[in-house]
């Protein structure tokens, strides 16, 4: 599932701009205005981050914010401030009262999309259990070792990423730019060919016979599909 961002800004043309850049990355949205019911629009949308200007019509951004914190639905819900307040007594207001980041106005879409991808990122890893497992693949997230049929496998740290890519999302293809993407992140020099060198790697370690593969499969023409079977 996509996650969703809340964006709560009155200004309709810089609202529609985060959108459309949100939108181009993968991510929902749901822009609420900022009037007095906009707390309890958030509770019901429950969205995965928010991001809040502090100058809005009906209600301060610093006081919904305060709201936020006390909501029981989403009070772990990271909120990043976006705002043309730039005053340092500001920023140290929004972050003491429970803002997770400060954006002054105008800030660039790369950046703000950077920021919620980090935060994101954040809350997803506090909320992964320590082991994964699927099939006879157990992996160990804190101490980085993988297992294979009660086997340790010798995986470079890269290699360790991308299993742990597939078998949290076992029986669907991927492309090889999703993959750069969600393994390689934002931080990447490298091409689509990079992603066939490292499967091939994997499967080395993963596979009784690595050129004919039951567990890591190649999807002609689009990417690869991992599967964990007993």
């Amino acid at each position: 599932m996509p996650k969703r961002i809340a964006i709560v800004e009155d200004e309709a043309e810089l609202a529609s701009l985060i959108e459309y850049n949100l939108g181009r990355h993968g991510y929902e949205s749901l822009v609420l205005g900022g009037s007095r019911d906009t707390l309890k629009a958030l509770e019901h949308a429950r969205p995965d981050l928010i991001l809040l200007d502090v100058m809005l019509p009906e209600v301060d951004g610093f006081e919904l914010c305060r709201q936020i914190r006390q909501s029981p639905v989403l009070c772990r819900t990271p909120v990043v401030f976006l705002t043309a307040r730039s005053d340092e007594v500001d920023r140290v207001l929004g972050l003491e009262i429970g803002g997770d980041d400060y954006m002054t106005k105008p800030f660039s879409p790369r950046e703000l999309i950077a920021r919620v991808k980090a935060h994101l990122r954040r809350e997803d890893m506090e909320a992964e259990p320590a082991a994964l497992e699927s099939g006879p693949f157990r992996l160990d997230r804190p101490a980085r070792r993988a297992f294979a049929a009660g086997r340790e496998l010798s995986l470079t740290s890269t290699e360790f990423n991308l299993l742990e890519f597939f078998v949290a999302h076992p029986g669907r293809a991927y492309s090889r730019e999703q993959l750069l993407e969600s393994v390689w992140g934002e931080q990447r020099n490298v091409s689509p060919r990079t992603v066939d060198v490292h499967v091939r790697r994997l499967r080395e370690q993963i596979e009784e016979q690595p050129d004919s593969p039951r567990h890591l499969t190649t999807v002609r023409g689009f990417g690869y599909r991992f599967e964990a079977p007993v």
